[in-house]
């Protein structure tokens, strides 16, 4: 009897796919909300600040170095206290904003964590950028940023050094790094799109301390333990204000948690692809909300059961809601939900976008990460 009831779970799976592949294709399907609004575009190169335009989610209104001059990064050196002309970090701690593109492919090692200061906009389409083997990213005490279609990692733990934080701030004394990905500390209006992320000392991106109006959207995530963390502590207050956005991203493979884990505030995680994880998938302590919507989940290939969610302290009467809705479960994955009251996001005209139905997801996250993009042509 078991063995009948999963092959009609199995026939029932492959039903669904085979009508959601096998439909007429629409152009417009094969691009989320997000990359449908640049990607067909084969001009994109002559008019590249328009891509600030097409954030979703609670990140819609970083603009980033939109309405500045168009910075090109020609050096892959780095000098932590007295950057070079031409470096990523002289053009990222300056005071205008900027729109900074790169000259050719490159491989950046930071000697100190790279500090932006607000109104920058990192545009990698067109080369191919890669920050690896040192320190990494950290966006401190600013906003309006968008980082797009870098490679990074193997980031390190940095001691405490000198440091140039923005060019008004001047030099610091930099405290010790844990070595995460992309740090975003008490910082808002922040947009992460297109990137690769992977194997870094601490998490791949971490949102923390007051943070808020952030979306991390359409990134490869793979081959590391603690991936995304949405919150500094069970209890730092200031994060009951954090408002995030986690979609059309690919999770997997080699991922253990924290896809994400959220303390306190508030995650809306749509449209994602998790291949099998090995803890868990998403995660909550310290009463956040969070609202998994039109995922693709996908359990270990041995048919046992798998739980997406981990819930620290949540109860089915507790303030600790984590809700699914229209979620695709596979392999034995299953959602764990708990609290109660509405899930929904509070969006604005301009954050709200179209949640694709699931069964498009696989299509809609196949070509997420860093692309190999080409004047002339859309970005494939």
């Amino acid at each position: 009897m078991a063995v009948t009831h999963m092959k009609l779970a199995l026939l029932v799976i492959f039903l669904q796919f085979f009508l959601s592949t096998s439909r007429p294709l629409n152009t417009k399907s094969n691009y989320n909300a997000i990359d449908k609004c640049w990607r067909r575009d084969p001009n994109w190169a002559n008019h590249r600040m328009s891509l600030a335009n097409c954030a979703k989610g609670f990140g819609s209104y970083a603009m980033g170095g939109i309405g500045g001059t168009i910075y090109t990064v020609t050096r892959d050196d780095d000098n932590a206290v007295n950057p070079l002309f031409g470096t990523l970090r002289y053009g990222v701690t300056r005071s205008q904003p900027l729109w900074m593109v790169f000259a050719r492919d490159m491989e950046i090692q930071l000697l100190m964590p790279l500090f932006f200061a607000s109104h920058k906009t990192i545009d990698a389409r067109g080369a191919k950028v890669t920050i690896s083997n040192g320190a990494c990213i950290t966006l401190y005490n600013t906003s309006n940023v968008i980082i797009h279609g870098l490679t990074i990692h193997d980031c390190q733990p940095t001691g405490s050094g000198d440091v140039l934080l923005y060019e008004s701030k001047g030099v610091v004394r930099d405290y010790p790094m844990d070595g995460d990905g992309i740090s975003v500390i008490s910082s808002r209006d922040i947009w992460l799109d297109h990137n690769t992320i992977s194997h870094c000392s601490d998490g791949l991106i971490d949102v923390t301390l007051g943070s808020t109006a952030v979306t991390i959207s359409n990134n490869r995530f793979y081959n590391h333990n603690e991936v995304m963390l949405l919150g500094n502590s069970d209890t730092y207050t200031p994060d009951l204000n954090m408002r995030v956005t986690v979609a059309f991203n690919h999770f997997g493979p080699d991922l253990m948690q924290r896809m994400p884990r959220c303390r306190l505030g508030y995650a809306h995680v749509a449209n994602n692809y998790y291949e099998p994880w090995g803890i868990y998938a998403i995660g909550g302590s310290s009463n956040p909300t969070i609202l998994s919507e039109a995922n693709w989940f996908v359990g270990p290939s041995d048919y046992t059961k798998k739980q997406v969610t981990h819930q620290n302290g949540c109860t089915s009467g507790s303030s600790c809601v984590l809700r699914s809705i229209h979620d695709m479960f596979l392999e034995g994955s299953y959602f764990k939900q708990s609290g109660w009251g509405n899930a929904h996001p509070t969006y604005d005209q301009r954050q709200e976008f179209k949640i694709d139905i699931v069964y498009l997801v696989p299509k809609l996250t196949k070509n997420v990460g860093a692309l190999d993009c080409f004047s002339n042509k859309s970005c494939w």
